[in-house]
């Protein structure tokens, strides 16, 4: 009798931590981000990297303030064959429309980064739909596509903001590599955070005003093409329906 007692409580604990294993895997499909579950709450998670069996993986630039690189960065992605996204403020757009004419005519994806670059998780759910229409529809009257990714300003994000864009239609995307460009870094030293980090589906985060960004760009992508890498866009790379994405924002094709 006390082997049953203590088989059943085995059993239930395990029936419990598959329930929660099952939880953390839930996905609104085809949305914006993943919604994990942690007791009687819920978190949801933007994409940071994508599951593939695929030597492919994204580069994206951030641009908020400066554009006097943005052209050699285009034209080396032309030399490596190689796609990007660029996430773009609204008051870039506004102050760089020739730019945002130029990303698009080279086919490189643009996503919104918000339209004034606010830590968009402490705004209310009526000024983050604002500052995404807002941004969406400035990229729009310049380019006659629609938006569908973006990338929140900071990193920073909550619950409201991820609801915001699956309405919106737009897919949260963080990163999983950061070159930390933004710092000053050297060439190599850039290159070399991207080497050591990178995998299959990786995102990589760079910024398209960083001091050593053209130099450090050719460098990286030097180094993808020699290790068999295609390098793509966000927006390639990632599943557009069908998938779910784990507790650290890694998506998985169902």
């Amino acid at each position: 009798m006390p082997f049953c007692v203590i088989k059943s409580r085995t059993i239930k604990i395990f029936l419990a931590m598959l329930a929660v294993v099952i939880l953390l895997c839930i996905s609104f499909e085809g949305g914006a981000c993943a919604q994990v579950w942690f007791g009687s709450s819920s978190r949801l998670v933007p994409i940071y990297r994508v599951d593939t069996e695929e030597k492919q993986v994204a580069i994206s630039f951030d641009a908020a303030w400066g554009a006097d690189k943005t052209q050699e960065i285009i034209d080396i992605l032309a030399e490596y064959n190689a796609s990007a996204t660029f996430f773009l403020v609204g008051f870039w757009v506004d102050k760089y429309p020739e730019m945002v004419k130029a990303i698009d005519d080279a086919g490189l994806e643009i996503g919104t980064h918000s339209n004034t670059h606010p830590d968009m998780a402490k705004l209310d759910k009526a000024t983050i739909r604002s500052e995404l229409e807002t941004s969406m529809s400035k990229i729009k009257d310049i380019t006659g596509k629609d938006i569908t990714v973006f990338r929140p300003p900071y990193g920073s994000y909550n619950n409201t903001l991820l609801n915001v864009c699956s309405d919106l239609g737009l897919k949260a995307i963080q990163w999983d590599v950061d070159s930390l460009d933004w710092k000053g870094l050297s060439a190599g030293e850039v290159t070399d955070r991207v080497m050591q980090k990178t995998q299959n589906g990786s995102i990589i985060l760079m910024h398209n005003n960083a001091d050593n960004v053209c130099d450090s760009l050719r460098l990286t992508l030097d180094w993808l093409t020699k290790k068999g890498y295609k390098v793509t866009s966000v927006g390639e790379l990632i599943y557009s329906d069908n998938y779910t994405i784990d507790a650290n924002g890694e998506q998985h094709q169902n």
